[in-house]
């Protein structure tokens, strides 16, 4: 079985649906959390799963606690799954097989300070008719990493950034942890 070690910044929704299907698959198990965020919902998610979490500042992310932090839970796969930092170099040195979640369809919409809601709220002033997922390796730079899975969704009837979020909350759900559980898979 394939560890995986999430990494997230908020309220850990994404999170909780990779945890939930891998308790129930043999392909994977999430084996820690790692948060920048003491106040992080993803935190509680983790305690009520029984999953270990650490919790790391801005500069232990890139000082080297955060990479001895991870050679204890010897992860096959890391995911970012709403994490908002960028993510360092010295990490991906070490773990090369590193995936993030973008919530539209890149190209379109990414770089720094294109995360959540701002986001969502670019799509909509921009009066994009679909909007959607990109799952891609993570680089050295934001969202420029190698393209692993897209899927779009219309977003014709949506009027607000909120609507718009509503539909790729779902979309994340639904096909995170497949792709997820394909990479594992692959890389057996």
């Amino acid at each position: 079985m394939k560890n995986i070690v999430l990494f997230a910044s908020g309220n850990g929704s994404n999170a909780e649906e990779i945890i939930r299907y891998f308790k129930n698959n043999n392909e994977g198990v999430v084996v820690a959390i790692f948060s920048n965020k003491a106040d992080a919902k993803v935190l509680e998610r983790a305690k009520n799963h029984n999953i270990p979490s650490v919790v790391f500042s801005k500069t232990q992310l890139n000082d080297g606690f955060v990479l001895e932090q991870l050679h204890q839970f010897q992860p096959d796969l890391i995911v970012l799954a709403g994490f908002l930092l960028k993510f360092p170099e010295s990490i991906l040195k070490v773990y090369p097989k590193v995936i993030n979640i973008h919530p539209a369809l890149l190209p379109k919409y990414g770089g720094k300070g294109m995360y959540g809601m701002n986001v969502h709220q670019a799509v909509l002033e921009n009066k994009e008719k679909e909007t959607g997922i990109t799952i891609h390796y993570v680089n050295e730079h934001y969202d420029e990493g190698e393209f692993i899975f897209q899927n779009s969704v219309n977003i014709e009837d949506c009027n607000t950034a909120e609507e718009i979020a509503h539909k790729i909350h779902e979309l994340e759900h639904q096909y995170f942890p497949e792709v997820i559980a394909g990479i594992l898979t692959r890389n057996s």
